[in-house]
Formats: structure tokens, sequence, C-alpha cells
């Protein structure tokens, strides 16, 4: 089997991690995000330092640290879904340079929809489980099928904080979409519709 080299991008709540993991479960690819590339390799010495130096500190890890912390998982990987970056066109440019890809594919969906997702998560205070007051409803209200422990809404999951999420995004991560679809490289399929759904479009996109 071919040891595909795929790109996500789309904005908060496009689905990205979720259609990451089951590609990395269906063509046995290693699922690679910029947060666990860098908890993985905290320690790892670049020019710049560590990560684990910037994240002890609760800074932001500068870019070429990153750069080189993701080049470095997608060396070790024979195939790989990368969600998560690159997030500027910094990043984008230094990963072109790096490595080819097979696919980028870009999920489309309304920023209605990516509100209503956003908004509707629920986490369990005891087990950190999650759920959705629409698409992935517990058995009883408000309580968790895991551990029985109460359903909260996190201040990041708020309207407020939903929009300028989203906000950043269209002001960091939209050229970086722009940087694919200008090389002729990007495939665009839409985040609408149920997980399965969207895999379906994405399967079409990687096989065809």
């Amino acid at each position: 089997m071919t040891a595909h080299r795929i790109l996500l991008l789309g904005p908060p709540g496009a689905g990205k991690g979720t259609q990451a993991k089951r590609l990395s479960d269906e063509y046995d690819l290693d699922h690679i995000t910029t947060g666990d590339a860098l908890r993985q390799n905290k320690d790892m010495e670049t020019e710049y330092g560590t990560p684990g130096e910037f994240m002890d500190a609760g800074e932001l890890v500068p870019d070429p640290v990153v750069n080189e912390i993701v080049v470095a998982a997608l060396e070790d990987a024979d195939g790989f879904v990368l969600d998560g970056y690159p997030r500027n066109l910094e990043q984008a440019e230094f990963l072109s340079d790096e490595t080819d890809l097979d696919h980028a594919v870009f999920f489309d969906v309304p920023e209605d929809v990516l509100i209503e997702r956003l908004t509707g998560r629920r986490v369990c205070d005891e087990c950190g489980a999650n759920y959705h007051v629409k698409f992935d409803q517990p058995e009883e209200e408000s309580v968790c099928d895991e551990c029985g422990g109460e359903l909260i809404q996190r201040e990041d999951d708020t309207e407020e904080t939903a929009r300028e999420r989203l906000r950043v995004y269209r002001e960091n991560t939209e050229p970086v979409v722009e940087h694919y679809r200008e090389a002729g490289d990007l495939s665009e399929v839409s985040g609408e519709g149920t997980p399965d759904e969207v895999f379906e479009h994405v399967r079409d996109v990687i096989e065809n």
C-alpha cells in the first residue's frame, strides 16, 4: 500500500482531527499534530533551545523550533496525515522545502456551522470525555456516560472565544490555504454532513 503523505487544512471546528484519526486507521499512517510533536520531543535541542523551555514558561514556541520538531516527526514516518501545521505562510513555505505532499485537503464549512460545532462541545469535569449537545449527546442530559460526572462547557468553547479563534484562523492560516490553492495542490471537500459522509469525500480524493 502506498505510504500517503497527507495534509489536512480547515478552520477550527471543521473536523480535521476526526478525519485525521480515521485516515490514520484506514491507511496505517502516523497522525502528526503540532501539539503531540512538541510534547513528544520537548527536550529536543535546537539552536533556539528546547520546546520544553518555552512550554514550561507558558510562551509560544517559535516557528523555527516548531518547524524542526515537525520535520523530525515527518522523517520518522513512512506515511503521515498532518493536522494543525502549518499555521502560517512561513511554516507552509518551510514545509514545501522539506517534503513533498501527496494531498493537501481543505475542509470547507460555513461559519454558522463552525460556531454551532465549537460552542456545542461539553466536557466531563471528572474524566474529560467529550460530547456535543447536538451531534454526540450522552444518554442522560449533562451526565457523562463513562463515569457519571457533570458535563460542562469550557471557557474556550463559548461563542465569543469561538469567533476569536476563527478570526485568528482567517488572519494567520487562510494564507496557507491560498498557498496550496495557487500551487494547484489543493483538493477541497465539503466538511458538512456526518463524519462518515465527510470521510467518503476525503477517501475519494486520496484514492482518485
